[in-house]
């Protein structure tokens, strides 16, 4: 596969995963915490409404700011690579470094983030740690998810830029 279809493979894939998932998940927690307020009661309650609301406005902001903005990012990046493919690998490569070392972060964190809620649900014998924790655990599910899918989809992506920058070095 060549640079072309390996960056469009990998905006397209960013593109779909923030529009067909990132989105839809964001939803399903504001109608999470909709349906806890309309069923619920106290502490319960409340250790579901607060993260729902949160996650769902937080997943519902990222998925629809990365799907808008990825048609713009490759547009430029094509440009970029037509103008001069040296000084596009030069700027793009360690955004996309930065990017795969955050990974290396957030995939754990998610992980700590199901444990504590696991920890909550099942330690914590509170109404609101209960709710707490079940929602602490998906959280941490849907962050694996995402960074998974957006870790393994940057690993051709930045194979094919390091590719680029052997070719072009000056």
């Amino acid at each position: 596969m060549d640079f072309m279809q390996t960056m469009h493979a990998y905006f397209r894939g960013e593109k779909l995963e923030a529009a067909f998932f990132i989105v839809p998940v964001g939803l399903l927690f504001l109608g999470l915490a909709y349906g806890a307020w309309r069923s619920e009661s106290g502490g319960f309650m409340w250790g579901v409404i607060v993260p729902s609301v949160i996650l769902g406005a937080t997943l519902l902001a990222v998925g629809v700011t990365v799907a808008g903005r990825t048609a713009g990012q490759l547009a430029a990046l094509e440009q970029a690579y037509q103008q001069d493919v040296a000084l596009m690998v030069k700027t793009e490569l360690p955004r996309m470094r930065q990017v795969m070392t955050l990974f290396s972060r957030t995939l754990p964190a998610f992980g700590v983030l199901a444990l504590l809620g696991l920890i909550l649900r099942y330690a914590v014998r509170m109404e609101w740690a209960i709710g707490l924790g079940a929602l602490l655990v998906a959280a941490g599910g849907i962050g694996m998810l995402i960074d998974g899918f957006a870790e393994r989809r940057a690993h051709p992506y930045v194979r094919a830029l390091e590719a680029l920058e052997a070719q072009h070095e000056r």
